[in-house]
């Protein structure tokens, strides 16, 4: 079907989701989960083709880890539909009520965003998470997955739409785009009649091409060059897990740690540690001066590197003289995803959440945790960046927007 048509088939559903009752669409999700795990070897089989293409151009292994899916990644997949379904329906949701003096009965009430535009790169579980969140929230999908994972989202697509024909619900509730036509992206950009909300998720280079070019309203979801203090009162044997987690545990993913800062009172006890620790990972450690200092192997790090979201086995380090000094680093080099502090002083923690300027702010803990599934949204459209409408990890809720009902009984404005 060509662009319009889906825009045209997307505009039309949207009103039927909107009034789609809660019972009705926690029974299609629960049958989308059922629907994936039956499909499993299909889409392994597509999956395996875009992985088998995307090597034989030379992706960077960390894309590669993206695209991948395994059927343990299928089954994470449809619990999170699952989950999903087990939440809270938000739409209908009373956010505010209140009498006028005179007699207007006034409610804010959430309701549907409508359709819902998503631009993403090579992570095809991205189809799933979004059909099921927007889904749920009452509102139609239109899906523009990378080229590297066409087979893939075609894949995954089909099932779920095989899935919603057989509860009788219209398969239009999501569509993906499969011309790969950068052309065709540019005219998704802009339809405006169709679309009433665009999310792209990916690199930099997506989410700046998709704010520029945009004349549909825009969530960005942005770029993870997180950071994590090692402040001087932190728990050194706490910190060196947290650490390597945050940094090891998946490379290719915004949430993973790029940038450690650490204070000058700690650096030379601390980094040698750690230096080894991240050694037996495989990581390469860029520093500053000082750093170098205590691990003389390490690559001298540039200004560049501290603004660097490496999605690789590669870490920068700033030593810092003062909590204020890495809050003000931190600040500056940031991309406003998720930034930790390791510290047992309250008062130092309490500072570092007040005046870090980022979506996830964390104490004590890996920043690996900024995701819509550990939060306990069930999936999550994206993490949002920006201060307006939605920040963090987007579910349910920043899926919606809300409408005032007033109700009167013969009023009328003097």
């Amino acid at each position: 079907m060509e662009l319009k048509g889906l825009g045209k088939a997307a505009a039309a559903v949207k009103y039927e989701l909107a009034c789609m009752p809660e019972e009705e669409k926690n029974r299609a999700l629960l049958a989308a989960a059922a629907g994936l795990i039956r499909d499993t070897d299909r889409i392994l089989t597509a999956n395996a083709k875009d992985v088998a293409d995307g090597e034989a151009k030379g992706m960077h292994p960390g894309l590669v880890d993206r695209l991948r899916l395994t059927k343990e990644r299928i089954q994470a997949m449809a619990e999170g539909l699952k989950q999903v379904s087990a939440l809270p329906d938000p739409v209908g949701e009373v956010l505010d009520s209140f009498t006028r003096p005179n007699g207007l009965k006034i409610e804010k009430r959430r309701v549907p965003l409508g359709v819902i535009g998503i631009i993403y790169e090579s992570r095809p579980n991205v189809t799933a998470d979004a059909f099921g969140l927007c889904f749920k929230a009452g509102n139609a999908c239109i899906l523009k997955g990378g080229s590297d994972a066409l087979s893939s989202n075609l894949a995954i697509t089909e099932s779920l739409r095989a899935s919603l024909k057989e509860c009788g619900i219209n398969p239009d509730a999501v569509q993906l785009i499969t011309d790969t036509d950068r052309a065709v992206t540019e005219q998704f950009m802009r339809m405006n009649e169709y679309v009433d909300v665009l999310i792209p998720r990916g690199g930099a280079g997506l989410i700046r091409a998709v704010v520029e070019h945009s004349t549909v309203p825009v969530i960005e979801t942005g770029t993870g060059n997180c950071h994590i203090y090692v402040d001087a009162y932190a728990d050194l044997a706490k910190a060196i897990p947290i650490i390597i987690n945050a940094k090891t545990q998946r490379i290719g993913v915004c949430n993973a740690c790029e940038s450690l800062v650490i204070h000058e009172s700690v650096r030379e006890r601390f980094l040698p540690m750690l230096a080894q620790a991240l050694r037996e990972k495989n990581v390469e450690l860029r520093g500053d001066e000082r750093a170098l200092e205590a691990v003389p192997d390490m690559l001298e790090a540039t200004e560049a590197d501290f603004g660097t979201e490496y999605l690789d086995y590669i870490l920068s380090i700033k030593t810092v003289d003062s909590l204020e000094e890495a809050i003000r680093h931190i600040n500056r080099f940031s991309t406003g995803h998720s930034d930790a502090i390791l510290t047992e002083d309250a008062e130092r923690a309490e500072r570092f959440l007040n005046e870090v300027d980022s979506a996830c702010v964390y104490v004590n803990a890996s920043t690996r945790f900024t995701d819509g599934f550990e939060f306990g949204f069930g999936a999550e459209i994206g993490i949002s960046t920006q201060k307006l409408h939605a920040r963090g990890p987007m579910g349910l809720s920043e899926l919606t927007s809300y409408k005032y009902v007033i109700r009167g009984n013969g009023q009328i404005r003097s």
